[in-house]
């Protein structure tokens, strides 16, 4: 049984939604989020990354950090940009790049359903991480960047989907980076009760993205159970906010790899060594990955096109049968050294959302020696991995369009 449960969002007002709504703290730098957020005193980025209004010389992980996104939280409060809605509600937020819309219901997930494994987990987290979410939230009161689930397919909640965004958005606004973002608000008790209902019935839900937001929500509703003596499992802090997306409107974009070295080996020996494994050719353009078990590969200037053997798709574990587990056991393990991808400095991942040019940019430039083109995951195996109870290798999913911070606020008590 999974729970949706309505609540009373902190939104801003529809004058100030483009100004407001910002990327994930965790796709920009420091650098980056600051001159996103210059000359926009109402981005959340003032809340989601605060150092930017710090001095440089200050820790990131230093207490000055968090207590500025408490600052900066409510001075939009407090200024009325964002505004508590009277009772609580579920909401549609729908996104559209490229074509492509997809409809999420925004309202909170159950931190004992984490925990017990209702909503199923796909990647490993790093405590540095969880550490410095949890220090987020506890200090800011409030969970403001929504986690990224997926449900089954369920024809009655398509339905009211459809039937709630025949009407006019309450916000529309076309981001710097070309997605569009509405957002309609579920008023009617008899619909929100029919959700909530429906999710009932769905058996598990399944991050794809925020993982660390998500371990981090739940440690912190821990915490203030074990200090709440009239604890009753309602209040607030035990639940957090998410996003639900139904599993056929998404889509994994590929997770490419670069290397800094070809870990000693000339140039002729290193292809001479992938062509134990793999079928290699020279590409006439760069090479984009249409089906799984292909490869693209840059180097010194030129693109190859890399196959495995057909026996490599069938094996029957999930997890070896992913692109980035044959890439990794048949390549950049045991020809280029790559032992742990998590920890290794030697490799970096670039998302598919940039396209080949930024891997042929990174390599021209020296900074990398030769860069990976991947197939992506689908969405059922993800799914069927976290079922199992297994976790994906690293930097195995990209999803895009991102959720943006700011649009939905739920305060802990």
């Amino acid at each position: 049984m999974a729970t949706i449960r309505p609540f009373r969002a902190f939104r801003p007002k529809p004058e100030y939604v483009a100004e407001v709504a910002a990327k994930p703290y965790d796709v920009l730098s420091s650098d980056e989020a600051r001159e996103e957020a210059k000359n926009h005193p109402f981005s959340f980025l003032h809340v989601s990354k605060p150092e930017i209004d710090l001095e440089r010389t200050v820790d990131l992980f230093d207490e000055r950090v968090y207590e500025k996104g408490r600052e900066n939280l409510y001075r939009l409060i407090s200024s009325g940009i964002l505004v508590q809605d009277p009772e609580p509600y579920l909401y549609v937020y729908s996104q559209t790049m490229n074509g492509r819309t997809q409809y999420g219901i925004v309202g909170c997930a159950s931190v004992e359903e984490y925990w017990n494994n209702t909503i199923r987990k796909h990647e490993l987290t790093r405590k540095d991480k969880e550490d410095d979410r949890c220090n987020h939230v506890r200090t800011t009161n409030s969970h403001s960047g929504p986690i990224f689930l997926i449900y089954r397919d369920n024809p009655e909640i398509h339905s009211i989907i459809s039937h709630i965004t025949n009407a006019p958005p309450e916000n529309d606004h076309i981001a710097s980076d070309s997605v569009r973002h509405r957002c309609w608000t579920i008023r009617d008790r008899k619909t929100i009760d029919k959700i909530v209902d429906i999710f009932k019935s769905i058996p598990n839900l399944y991050i794809a993205d925020g993982h660390h937001r998500t371990a981090a929500a739940a440690r912190v509703a821990r915490e203030r159970a074990s200090n709440n003596p009239n604890h009753t499992g309602a209040e607030e802090y035990n639940f957090f906010l998410a996003v639900y997306f139904p599993a056929s409107q998404l889509k994994i974009l590929d997770y490419n790899r670069l290397v800094k070295d070809l870990n000693g080996l000339s140039k002729e020996e290193f292809l001479s060594k992938i062509k134990q494994k793999f079928c290699l050719v020279e590409a006439n353009a760069p090479f984009k990955p249409q089906k799984k078990g292909d490869f693209g590969m840059y180097l010194d200037g030129k693109w190859y096109i890399l196959s495995v053997d057909p026996a490599l798709l069938n094996v029957p574990d999930s997890i070896s049968r992913l692109d980035v587990s044959i890439l990794q056991n048949h390549l950049l393990d045991p020809v280029l050294g790559i032992k742990d991808p998590r920890t290794d400095k030697r490799i970096d991942f670039v998302g598919g959302i940039r396209g080949l040019s930024e891997l042929e940019r990174r390599v021209n430039s020296g900074e990398m020696k030769v860069a990976f083109s991947m197939f992506p995951p689908s969405i059922d195996e993800l799914m069927t991995i976290a079922d199992e109870g297994k976790i994906m290798p690293p930097k195995s999913t990209w999803f895009e369009p991102k959720l943006r911070d700011g649009l939905f606020v739920h305060m802990l008590e």
